[in-house]
């Protein structure tokens, strides 16, 4: 129940020591504050450490077609072994639970590309819809190849950046056509690539058009798969390895090749290249919540500070109490009050002020190594609990201390 006269004792309390408390609450709220904003940090670094690495955090497993070492079962070492549709198709059946994207390609290098009088050459690739989110790529103009392109063997590409610049220069080309090795294929869409120039220098095409229009029968040059993420290290690469495995070994045999000529068939695991990334962002925040937990530590050791200078100075109030029959328990509480209600208002102000910079501050914060620095509400509510219960605990000891007070000794006390 709200006692409004225990809350004015604390008022008058805390303002009889208005310098100290006032330091002490900027040393609160300057923790929770640093906290904050050193969480919104670590969060931007991540962000910015995801899109540098983001390919290879996707835990992206590539697998491509080889030459033969081994002989198995009558046929001899030195075959090119060659994926089908049929390949891509069964793999995908027998893993369908554990996979988040998906796709195959056929791929072409030095196509001879023309518009009007420009031309160039680039590379072509056939694709699956997934295949876009797996390379990661941002469309700023139209659209990607979709599974109705596959159906119906449309004549579209989506081009990169560095090809539409080359062929249009400042025109628009969405809608225009396109001649790759001189079939014409409609622009339906314009990308960019993390990757560069290098990735922009390629367009996409629906892989059945391809297939059927440049002679590639149900050829396939390579298939990419992503797993469902997980935010263990440790367990997705177990996942990612058994899943190359297993694959490995599907597609082994069913193309003739023996268990252990890894030559034939070729597989890409970039979970195992992904260890730098989880390890720096684990150690990313580490660093800044033992940086902000240290900080606050400092603000919560001046509440114990302070609050043992106000018992002190209240010796002789506190004898008084306890002559006329105030129990060890209230003269805890009253204690223990204080110290809350001044790391409570501290917290808030610093929490409060953290995530108003954050939220005014980090959209303008942009680099290729920091990005949209954020703090989860949630969060940010957490620090604040831990950082009264915090208060709760520093005003225990001098509460503690008051409560075991002779009267006798209070009342002497100058």
């Amino acid at each position: 129940m709200f006692n409004i006269e225990r809350w004015q004792e604390i008022f008058d309390a805390i303002s009889k020591n208005r310098l100290r408390t006032f330091l002490t609450g900027i040393s609160v709220a300057s923790g929770i504050f640093i906290l904050v904003i050193l969480l919104g940090a670590g969060k931007g670094l991540q962000n910015g450490i995801e899109k540098q690495f983001e390919r290879d955090a996707a835990g992206i497993i590539e697998v491509w077609s080889g030459t033969t070492t081994k002989e198995y079962k009558g046929l001899n070492p030195g075959r090119q072994v060659q994926f089908r549709n049929s390949d891509y198709n069964q793999s995908v059946q027998k893993f369908e639970d554990k996979l988040d994207l998906r796709a195959s390609t056929q791929n072409y290098w030095g196509a001879q590309f023309s518009y009007g009088k420009e031309n160039g050459n680039y590379q072509y690739r056939g694709v699956n819809p997934d295949y876009g989110g797996i390379e990661n790529l941002t469309i700023v103009q139209g659209r990607y190849v979709n599974s109705k392109d596959l159906e119906n063997y449309e004549k579209v590409a989506t081009i990169g950046m560095k090809i539409k610049t080359d062929l249009f220069k400042d025109q628009d080309a969405l809608g225009k056509e396109i001649q790759i090795n001189n079939i014409n294929f409609k622009v339906i869409g314009i990308f960019t690539d993390p990757g560069g120039e290098r990735e922009e220098a390629r367009a996409y095409l629906p892989l059945t058009t391809v297939q059927r229009t440049f002679g590639a029968g149900d050829k396939i040059s390579n298939m990419f798969f992503t797993l469902k993420k997980t935010n263990d290290y440790d367990e997705a690469l177990a996942q990612s390895e058994k899943f190359t495995q297993d694959l490995k070994d599907l597609l082994k045999s069913k193309n003739m090749v023996a268990p252990d000529d890894d030559s034939g068939i070729g597989a890409y695991n970039s979970v195992k290249d992904a260890k730098q990334f989880y390890d720096l962002n684990l150690y990313i925040r580490l660093f800044f919540w033992w940086v902000g937990i240290c900080t606050i530590i400092a603000g919560v050791v001046g509440v114990s500070n302070i609050m043992l200078i106000i018992v002190k100075e209240r010796t002789k109030e506190i004898g008084i109490r306890k002559a006329l029959g105030a129990s060890p328990f209230s003269i805890i509480s009253m204690i223990l009050h204080e110290s809350i209600f001044i790391t409570t208002i501290a917290g808030f102000v610093g929490l409060l002020a953290s995530l108003l910079l954050l939220e005014l501050v980090g959209p303008m914060v942009q680099s290729e190594y920091f990005r949209n620095p954020e703090v989860d509400f949630s969060v940010a509510l957490t620090t604040l609990f831990l950082l009264v219960f915090a208060g709760a605990v520093a005003g225990f000891f001098p509460a503690y201390r008051a409560a075991k007070i002779k009267p006798i000794v209070a009342l002497r006390d100058e």
